[in-house]
């Protein structure tokens, strides 16, 4: 069954390859961001490893759609006019990948990520803390 949840930014803090990849690595996480990642142009299956093993999810970038905004999140928002959307599997590397992508968002370019299952809304330490929770599970 698949799993989503969506990071929410500021146009101009979407990071490239390069940055994002760097902020991965500097939170610790065993995640490698494929060389095709390009903001706003990749959609569909990202290729990531974890520790060397296919770790890939699906992302999509698009432009937040008020409307489309949950009724709690959208005061959250301040702003944030791009929604990075991922899914994954039931793999539970697909979820680290996926989570240390989010947890980089929001500790490096302001991200705030939503968790549709719970209705959470995440905006710190806390999504980090549950993004490392997930990458000592295997």
């Amino acid at each position: 069954m698949p799993r989503a949840q969506s990071a929410y930014l500021n146009r101009k803090d979407v990071p490239a390859r390069k940055d994002l990849q760097k902020a991965i690595d500097g939170l610790k996480f065993k995640v490698t961001l494929d060389d095709g990642y390009a903001p706003f142009k990749t959609s569909g299956y990202l290729p990531c490893t974890l520790d060397g093993e296919d770790a890939g999810f699906n992302i999509k970038f698009q432009d937040v759609a008020a409307e489309a905004v949950p009724a709690n999140l959208k005061p959250q928002l301040d702003g944030r006019d791009v929604e990075i959307a991922v899914k994954w599997s039931g793999d539970v590397r697909e979820y680290i990948a996926a989570m240390a992508v989010c947890a980089a968002l929001v500790q490096n370019f302001g991200a705030i990520v939503h968790d549709p299952d719970g209705d959470k809304v995440y905006e710190s330490g806390e999504f980090l803390e549950k993004a490392r929770e997930a990458a000592a599970s295997i």
